[in-house]
Parts: C-alpha cells; sequence; structure tokens
C-alpha cells in the first residue's frame, strides 16, 4: 500500500461561455462561483493584468476566459470553466456522473432541466439506471 496522499485534482472544461457555464454547474452541484475579486484586484494593481482581461457580473470581477466553482465543503475537486471559441462538435471524451441515488434521480433531472440541462436518453437495466443529459453547451452528463 502507497504511503503516498492522494493526489488533488481540478477538472478543466471548455466553454463558450465560461461564467454562463460555471453558473450552471455550481447549482447543478451545490457548489459555490469562486469570487475572484480582490484577487483580481490585486493582479491588476500589481500591473500583471488589464482591465481588457476582465468583466464585472453582478458586482463581481471575472477573468474573461477563467471561472472557478468550488464545493463549499472543501472535498469535492475544483472545475475550472476555460474560453474556448469552438463549440462543442462530438461526443465527450470525459463526462461527470452525478451519483444521487434512485429515489433522487427524478427530482434531480427535472431540477437539472430546470436550470438549462436537456435530457438525451435514458437507460434502465438490470445493471443501473441512468439519465443522459446534456448542459447548457451539450456537454454530456449522467444522473444516477
Amino acid at each position: 500500500m502507497s504511503t503516498d496522499a492522494a493526489t488533488p485534482i481540478q477538472i478543466v472544461i471548455d466553454a463558450t461561455d465560461p461564467l454562463a457555464q460555471a453558473r450552471f454547474w455550481a447549482e447543478a452541484l451545490h457548489y459555490e462561483v469562486e469570487n475572484t475579486t480582490d484577487l483580481i484586484n490585486r493582479v491588476i494593481e500589481a500591473g500583471l493584468a488589464t482591465r481588457d482581461m476582465i468583466h464585472e457580473d453582478d458586482g463581481r470581477l471575472y477573468w474573461n476566459d477563467l471561472v472557478g466553482v468550488g464545493d463549499p465543503g472543501g472535498t469535492g475537486p475544483r472545475l475550472l470553466f476555460q474560453r474556448n471559441p469552438a463549440a462543442k462538435t462530438d461526443k465527450n471524451r470525459l463526462h461527470l456522473d452525478l451519483n444521487v441515488g434512485a429515489e433522487r434521480r427524478d427530482d434531480e433531472v427535472e431540477r437539472l432541466r430546470q436550470l438549462g440541462a436537456e435530457v438525451l436518453y435514458e437507460i434502465d437495466e438490470p445493471g443501473g439506471h441512468h439519465v443522459t443529459m446534456a448542459d447548457p453547451e451539450g456537454n454530456e452528463f449522467c444522473v444516477q
């Protein structure tokens, strides 16, 4: 057995609108969109960034090209949405599974639909039951 600690991860997701995707996934996962206002102000004051690299939304400053979300409990991985102007054109090579349990699955699917997700298909077989959905930019994920 290894004595090394687990390696913390960050999941980076391409997005045409990083802030909108961050808001969707923060709500979907019960995470919080990171408030980067103080960091951005310090970076600008140090001369390491310019105002054209940021935007203000709802009283907070965000990078134009990067927005992070995190687990308020500090146990889940951080998600970082980075701008990529190219829209998704094919199946994801990586996707998230939201493991909510059979008793919560239908309610969670409906909640995610209200947030802007779309149901793609549902699989109900002896090995498991899940609903494959797409986030507002078409990235697939499963609710099981």
